[in-house]
């Protein structure tokens, strides 16, 4: 290619070509030629390095005055820096590369100088001419189109000049060793050609081919001397970061060397220098940090987490994977719904650890399996309760983590090197796994390792036949293989083949399943064992569901048999969708209820599916003919089944199931027209379906409404009304806008691979859900905050609203003068007698208001308001009160939703006067209330908690007016699940009540409960457990240290009451339980259940860190003191201590995300950590020694790390998970980062030690750019900067060079300087 002349250049050209001539004859040396064309720039008033001189002499030389003399002018004027090397060389490049066939002697002189001068060149110093450098080399060797570069500064010109020429080299020596074709390949040969048509000599043509061999060894030798170069390799590894796909063209060129190697005698005979070439590569790529000071190298680049290394601290080998197991435990809380799937959650955890931990893919997976199976195995819960069981622990087990896993080997967002072959594979530490192959190996291994935990295999007795039946599939499929039946059908039922199965039979089966592994796992050593018979083994039957896709009728006895028996294919829940949606009525609503059964709770293979496809079903399709009669009401049509769907998933284990699949917010969107079209009909009789009686508009509207408002705390304040630390949860609650917001984000989000045949049932809505869609559903929402806000106006008879109210106070009171103004204690009949309606609601149905729905919830704050001020006046006893308030929820089940939410807020308001429960007025709970508080405090005891009585002794049992209306009208409720949808919204509330009351009320509650709900006895003593956590700091922190002492083992001082188990079992528990909730409740356990009641964010972070700070002293005090024989070496005890650290700061992690998620963290960052710098810690650690400081330091860097990591991902997130979690990270980290370059800077004064100050900054910046890189890259340059030159100064260069490798393409200019 031709460069344009700059200026002048024709006049420059003559004079300077002119005096050089003039020196030559008169036989100057080159030094002095050089100083001849200087002469010629200076009298033109142009400054040195000179462009335009570097432009005459190249142009001369390539190729009308292609002779030595002018080489060697060249090579002086380099020398002396009148012309730039960098521009000279970038000049040369592209004009002699084209012709190095037809000039081979040419080529030699470019090498000798790009050998000599590339090195010299990788700064250009600033001055006039420095701008122009940079445009000339950016134009002759095309770096902005090549690279992609917007503006060209002198950093990005370096590093890409640098780039550019290895590159450029090592394709010529593939051209010229004849293997694939390179960039140049065409001009050279046409050129070569042409000059092989003059007639030469025959030695002339010989010593042309010797410089053709030579030069393209010696072109593999000068890029090799140039990549060993320490700023050459910064540089490259700029380009790798920076620009991946560029970087990955390089790997590929190599990859092609690599390959032919061994067949071309030219690259075997400079195989050494290949080598090097290779790893200075390999070098540039994965460079490893080092850190002077030996206990801040242990520190702050730690190695990976090996099994011995967790095994010197107490905590065991487990520790470093407690996050999963602490992640799983939580979201089996049946409390706390989830708007994101825990299959996005567990995918960004799993990737997080396996980095963090440096963890092979093996050891990854086989991590989670293990958590997940002794999630199963711990199952703590009550087995009587409204609570998640056991399905909710397979659940996550056998679906979510095989689909977590599924994400992770299938996930992209890592580019992998195209380089597979041993000598650039990055292989430290298992860090080779970020290809598919390797991560899929990685989950083969670790699901036959899984054999070793056989304690942990055993099935829960429900799964037995199940697991049974999986390993029977497995013996017959490798059966019919031995019998050469090539269709190996594992359907075929065949008798005589039985065996036992556990639960890696399951597994195994849910991973073939989804194509994570296929059925040659059926011959692995030991998976079958044909002689594993025993009485409870069962023969492996027809599946009632190959019964249906034979096309047999959904009879009776096939419903029912299908509904017991979850599907096991895709093939299998597909067809019965079709049903569903195609088929007759009858077919309609067998297929709804059947997909509803057993597929959706254990269908365990298909789970993703199904959960689909219910919601989908809530959504019935409009008629092709929207404007035909009577195509507004079509949704009357679909009542039967809408009713049938409903009532099945308001059970607690199918809502938690839906929730752990991320659906919540997508059942809001499909609930939300459901409710507003019932909501607004009048219960006719026209308005009821042809074929159940049981189908009625207030009954279809009450569950979907009463569903609905599950999705999120209705009966709270609005989230900005409610400050943490001043009545404010930890941890942000789900409102009805959030879960429209992200209902609509996912519409264009296609994050889930695992679904890709699921084309019919993951199809997104073509438009977003608004509440402006839904004016009655929007106008009630509005009401129900205002009510919550602020109390009501009295009555007004002009009001329509109000003359409702009226209508439905005389409906009530009607009632109430004919059981009778008996004023006695509703709990005083027998169980039998409460469960029912204590009225005929049929004799005066005539009497009720038959309006819509909306209406009468509009009204019945007004009547509640009324009921209430009359009660507390006298005029209406208690028993009419609950009568009436039972009356009307008789009459419209979703009243209780108004109920809930009017008595919360009045109860929050404290201006009711608590009513003596005596048992005559007001139900009494004195016959349990002392011992059901003795278990309170002894399950609070047996964590390490101890309080006071939780009421006063001596005091007849009281409650608010509103509390005690409100329990009073739950206990007269039914108990089957015909009502589920009602308990379901009850449960939580009355918790709620009792929580943000400040009367402590929680044991009265739950000893009226446990009055009427005898076989609830441990599920409502572990309830109340939960609540002086709520209001007392003292109990918050005593539970803090215990976890941390279950977890940890006891403390030096030998004071701990926990000390039989340690790891995740002393935190968390082992197995499950006969006996419930009864002691010991691990205290890991209580604290899952309780850290979102936590009300100071605050007070929670101080705690947690500064106990994980005063581990770290505690370690270092064992250190420095000798300790156990294993800590008497240096290097070994140095290992146990940064061990030992990061278990503590693992922990603390652990249990602060999932306490607050992103606000705690946010808080750690910007609040608590820069505190504790900042204040002076020597009252709490007197007299601590260096090491001390150096471990206190690395602790809080470590734990930031970590926080951030778990709740923001250490790299790309999909885009569900951003919106929701990552969102906020760059805003935080600049912050904090802000704050430590001041402080770094000098302009914050610290208070604490200098030590444990250097020890914080130069760990937490090794672990960011080690663990979290894409972190840096939303930092500003001048934090980036300001941190650097302070590392600079504590002599961490390498450290600093490497924060600013990893901020982006704007700080190649800053890396550049730096490396000069």
């Amino acid at each position: 290619m031709e460069v344009a002349e700059v200026g002048d250049g024709t006049d420059l050209d003559r004079r300077v070509m002119a005096a050089v001539k003039a020196a030559e004859d008169r036989g100057d040396p080159p030094l002095l030629r050089a100083v001849e064309a200087a002469r010629c720039v200076q009298e033109r008033g142009l400054g040195l390095p000179n462009v335009e001189l570097a432009h005459v002499l190249v142009s001369n030389l390539c190729f009308a005055n292609n002779t030595p003399e002018l080489w060697k002018l060249l090579d002086q004027a380099m020398a002396s820096r009148l012309v730039s090397p960098i521009h000279a060389l970038a000049l040369l490049t592209p004009r002699v590369i084209l012709h190095r066939q037809a000039q081979p002697e040419a080529y030699r002189l470019y090498l000798e100088l790009m050998n000599r001068y590339a090195l010299s060149s990788l700064s250009v110093e600033a001055g006039f001419c420095r701008d122009k450098i940079i445009k000339s080399v950016d134009d002759a060797l095309r770096l902005s189109d090549t690279y992609g570069v917007q503006e060209m500064d002198v950093g990005h010109a370096i590093v890409l000049f640098i780039m550019i020429v290895i590159t450029n080299l090592i394709d010529c020596t593939i051209e010229d060793c004849g293997l694939l074709g390179s960039a140049y390949a065409n001009g050279g040969n046409q050129l070569m050609e042409i000059d092989m048509t003059t007639n030469l000599n025959e030695r002339r043509n010989e010593h042309r081919e010797y410089l053709h061999q030579s030069n393209a060894l010696m072109a593999v030798e000068v890029a090799e001397k140039i990549s060993s170069n320490r700023r050459a390799k910064v540089f490259l590894r700029l380009v790798y970061i920076n620009m991946p796909e560029k970087f990955n063209g390089l790997l590929q060129r190599l990859q092609t060397v690599e390959s032919n190697r061994s067949k071309s005698d030219k690259l075997s005979s400079i195989s050494n220098v290949l080598d090097k070439l290779f790893m200075n590569i390999k070098k540039a790529m994965s460079r490893e940090l080092q850190n002077k000071h030996q206990l801040l190298g242990a520190l702050a680049y730690p190695g990976p987490c090996s099994l011995n290394s967790c095994n010197s601290f107490g905590a065991g080998r487990d520790a470093c994977w407690i996050p999963v197991d602490v992640f799983m435990e939580t979201a089996m809380d049946g409390k706390h719904l989830y708007a994101i799937s825990s299959v996005e959650v567990l995918t960004e955890l799993t990737k997080t650890l396996q980095v963090i931990n440096q963890a092979s893919w093996q050891a990854t997976f086989q991590a989670l399996w293990v958590s997940a199976l002794r999630l199963v195995q711990r199952d703590r819960e009550p087995q009587e309760g409204p609570v998640p069981h056991l399905d909710a622990r397979l659940c996550m087990l056998l679906s979510l983590v095989p689909l977590a896993i599924l994400s992770v080997v299938k996930d992209d967002h890592d580019t992998p090197i195209p380089v597979s072959n041993s000598p650039l594979r990055s292989s430290p530490h298992g860090h080779e796994g970020n290809n598919f192959a390797s991560r899929r190996h990685g989950l083969i291994s670790s699901l036959k390792t899984l054999g070793q935990f056989s304690a942990l295999l055993s099935p829960p007795p429900s799964v037995v036949n199940a697991a049974n039946n999986a390993a029977t599939k497995a013996a017959i499929f490798v059966s019919n293989f031995k019998a050469g039946n090539n269709n190996q059908n594992v359907g075929r039922n065949d008798t005589s083949i039985k065996a036992v199965g556990n639960m890696l039979h399951l597994i195994v089966d849910a991973c073939i399943s989804r194509n994570l592994i296929d059925t040659s796992a059926y011959f692995w050593p030991g998976y079958v064992v044909p002689s594993a018979l025993s009485k409870d083994s069962t023969s492996f039957q027809d599946s009632p569901w190959s019964t249906f896709l034979e096309g047999a009728p959904l009879t009776g006895s096939l419903k029912s048999s299908l509904m017991m028996t979850p599907a096991s294919s895709f093939v299998e829940v597909e067809k019965m969708y079709n049903v569903a949606v195609n088929g007759s009525e009858e077919e309609k609503l067998a297929a709804a209820t059947i997909l509803c059964g057993a597929s959706l709770l254990r269908g365990w293979n298909v789970q993703e599916h199904v959960v689909r496809i219910v919601v989908k079903l809530l959504s019935p399709p409009m008629p092709s003919d929207s404007s035909a009669p009577g195509a507004g009401n079509y949704l009357i049509g679909h009542m039967p089944v809408l009713s049938a769907i409903l009532f099945a998933i308001s059970g607690v284990d199918v809502v938690h199931i839906l929730s752990l699949y991320g659906m919540v917010p997508e059942v809001a969107a499909a609930l939300m027209p459901l409710c507003e079209f019932f909501g607004s009909l009048s219960p006719l009789s026209s308005h009821r379906s042809s074929t159940s009686e049981e189908s009625s508009v207030y009954t279809v509207f009450s569950c979907a409404f009463l569903f609905l408002l599950r999705l999120w705390k209705f009966y709270k304040p609005p989230q900005e009304h409610c400050i943490a630390g001043r009545g404010g949860p930890v941890r942000l609650e789900l409102t009805l806008d959030y879960l429209l917001l992200m209902h609509n984000s996912r519409l264009g989000v296609q994050n889930s691979p695992d679904v890709d045949r699921l084309s019919l049932t993951n199809a997104p809505p073509s438009q977003p859900v608004y509440i402006d869609s839904f004016p009655r559903l929007r106008a009630w929402y509005f009401q129900n905050q205002a009510c919550i806000a602020s109390t009501l106006s009295g009555l007004s008879s002009k009001n329509p609203v109000h003359q409702l109210a009226n209508k439905i106070l005389s409906m009530i009171c009607r009632k109430m003068s004919k059981c009778g103004s008996v004023s006695g204690n509703p709990s005083s009949n027998s169980s039998s007698n409460i469960s029912e309606s204590p009225v005929n609601s049929t004799e005066d149905s005539f009497q009720r208001p038959m309006l819509p729905a909306w209406e009468i919830l509009e009204a019945l704050p007004f009547v509640l308001e009324a009921v209430l001020t009359a009660c507390a006046h006298g005029r209406l006893s208690s028993r009419e009160l609950t009568t009436g308030l039972r009356d009307l929820m008789d009459f419209l089940p979703a009243s209780i939703a108004a109920i809930i939410s009017y008595f919360s807020a009045e109860i929050t308001r404290g201006i009711w006067k608590p009513v003596s429960l005596n048992g005559t007025d007001w139900p009494s709970p004195s016959p349990t209330l002392l011992s059901m508080e003795s278990e309170i405090k002894e399950i609070l005891a047996s964590v390490g908690v101890h309080i006071n009585s939780c009421y006063p002794r001596g005091m007849p049992p009281m409650l608010p007016l509103p509390m005690a209306a409100l329990v009073s009208l739950t206990i007269t409720l039914k108990l089957d699940k015909s009502v589920d949808y009602i308990h379901g919204v009850v449960g939580q509330a009355l918790e709620n009540c009792a929580t943000g009351c400040t009367w402590p009320s929680m044991s009265i509650i739950g000893a009226l409960w446990a009055q009427k709900v005898r076989r609830w006895h441990d599920f409502i003593v572990l309830s109340c457990s939960r609540s002086p956590f709520s209001r007392e700091k003292e109990a918050v922190a005593q539970l803090i240290r215990s976890c941390f002492t279950s977890f940890l083992g006891p403390s030096v001082s030998g004071d701990s009451h926990i000390i039989a188990n340690r790891g995740v079992n002393g935190l968390l528990g082992q197995f499950m339980s006969d006996e419930g909730a009864r002691l010991p409740v691990p205290p890991g356990f209580l604290y899952l259940r309780t850290c979102r009641n936590f009300h100071d964010t605050h007070f929670v972070n101080e705690v947690i860190f500064k106990l994980v700070i005063e581990w770290a002293h505690k370690l270092a005090n064992e250190w420095a003191s000798g300790g156990p024989a294993c800590l008497k070496s240096g290097r070994t005890s140095l290992a146990a201590a940064a061990s030992g650290v990061q278990q503590v700061a693992t922990l603390g992690a652990s249990l602060l995300c999932i306490a607050g998620g992103v606000q705690m963290v946010q808080i750690l960052y910007e609040e608590t950590l820069p505190t504790l710098l900042l204040s002076t810690s020597e009252e709490k650690f007197g007299g601590a020694g260096p090491v001390s400081n150096i471990l206190q330091g690395y602790a809080m860097a470590y734990m930031l790390i970590l926080c951030g990591s778990f709740v923001w991902g250490n790299g790309n997130t999909s885009p569900t998970y951003t919106s929701v979690y990552s969102s906020r990270r760059t805003r935080v980290i600049g912050i904090h980062m802000d704050f430590v370059a001041g402080a770094v800077e000098g302009n914050i004064i610290l208070g604490c030690d200098p030590a444990t100050w250097k020890a914080y900054v130069s760990c937490f910046v090794g672990l960011l750019v080690k663990f979290a890189p894409a972190w840096v890259g939303g930092l500003k340059q001048e934090t980036l900067q300001k941190l650097a030159s302070g590392l600079r100064g504590w002599h961490e260069c390498d450290l600093a060079v490497s924060l600013l490798e990893r901020g982006g393409p704007s700080s190649m200019a800053a890396v550049v300087e730096w490396m000069s």
